[in-house]
């Protein structure tokens, strides 16, 4: 889809999809744009909500309703942009990826970090390590607006180490059976 036929919402909220009526990403709908109504007009299904469960917080409680009320599945995946992830978060991760109803949404706060994390996770669980090179462009400073600070550079180097470290292994069997955040900080030590 060219620039000029993104709808203002598309623009203000970063949606882009991943794969076509499949898999979507965007910033948290916030104001007078409630995530329900934007997910609804997309023709999404479900949403990966990367920001992980909040139901003390107002936006969380407005989401959760909003998807309800519309029948959109909601699923809670917390990732952090500034801490390496847990093998039980990427765990959660691959989960919501395998049991959303297709097209689903990937979002967190701005649709830049976390969201071009999962989203190339998601290129990578989907059609294996030959996707890596797709997977990479997730991360792009155009049009996903990603200008991670010192300390979410992990981000896109976490592919090359996933890559190298799975020896060709699935992602999911990787996570499961040998990524730990310790190995990883060890290798972004060495290479990053």
């Amino acid at each position: 889809i060219s620039q000029s036929m993104r709808s203002l919402g598309d623009i203000l909220y970063n949606f882009h999809w991943v794969v076509p009526g499949e898999a979507a990403r965007a910033a948290q709908a916030w104001g007078p744009v409630a995530m329900g109504p934007f997910l609804e007009r997309r023709g999404l299904r479900a949403l990966i909500n990367l920001r992980g469960r909040n139901d003390d917080l107002s936006w969380w409680k407005k989401e959760t309703a909003g998807t309800k009320a519309r029948g959109i599945v909601h699923l809670d995946a917390m990732l952090d942009s500034r801490k390496l992830p847990t093998r039980a978060m990427l765990e959660r991760l691959i989960e919501s990826f395998d049991s959303a109803p297709r097209p689903f949404l990937l979002k967190c706060s701005g649709g830049q970090d976390r969201t071009s994390f999962a989203a190339a996770l998601y290129l990578v669980h989907r059609d294996g390590w030959q996707a890596i090179d797709i997977a990479r462009r997730q991360f792009a400073r155009f049009p996903y607006l990603h200008f991670p600070k010192t300390h979410q550079r992990w981000l896109k180097l976490f592919l090359d180490f996933a890559h190298t470290d799975s020896a060709g292994m699935p992602l999911a069997q990787w996570i499961r059976d040998s990524y730990t955040p310790e190995k990883l900080k060890t290798w972004l030590d060495t290479n990053g």
